[in-house]
């Protein structure tokens, strides 16, 4: 992790319930993050959060908050003992729920970069309506950034109109997808 936790080890969860972003991913993300919208002050929704590792480096790296969503409960307790260990909590907010659960009430505040993750067991139209309902429910701030991180073989996700595609980057199995609002 980078930042001001750089050298801090968060937690993963046992087994295969989770598929964390390898270093290389998330350095080559944190990259195109910081060229396109900087993350100094930003306000960071990590969907599918898994352990947190993306959205708690984000805050690392100068956001001002992070909310991190996640369904599993085995998950969740990983989760919230990482944002234990950096003591982070007035920060973040875990959210304990299904991404389109969340997403189906009224944005508390937009964001200013979104990060998607979903298990490659999710299907794209699933994660096509997740990015509809953050578009249509006021989670997004102007020009806000978001990327969707998925397998390369999967079919790239169907921009909500306010979207526009940005640039997609394949990082062998792994392809993230990047969109701006407009």
């Amino acid at each position: 992790m980078a930042g001001r936790y750089g050298g801090r080890r968060l937690r993963t969860p046992a087994g295969d319930r989770t598929r964390p972003t390898s270093d290389r991913v998330r350095e080559a993300l944190f990259s195109t993050l910081e060229s396109l919208a900087g993350l100094a002050d930003a306000r960071v929704l990590d969907l599918y959060a898994g352990s947190g590792a993306v959205g708690l480096e984000a805050l690392s790296r100068g956001a001002a908050h992070v909310r991190l969503v996640e369904a599993d409960a085995g998950v969740l307790r990983v989760l919230r003992a990482n944002v234990a260990t950096l003591d982070a909590a007035a920060d973040v907010l875990v959210t304990a729920g299904r991404v389109a659960t969340v997403l189906a009430g009224p944005a508390p505040e937009p964001y200013d970069v979104v990060f998607a993750d979903p298990p490659y067991a999710v299907p794209g139209p699933e994660v096509d309506a997740a990015l509809a309902a953050l578009a249509a429910g006021g989670w997004l701030a102007p020009d806000a950034v978001l990327a969707v991180e998925r397998s390369t073989r999967a079919a790239g996700p169907a921009w909500p109109p306010g979207v526009t595609p940005h640039a997609a980057r394949r990082y062998g199995e792994t392809t993230i997808w990047y969109g701006r609002g407009s």
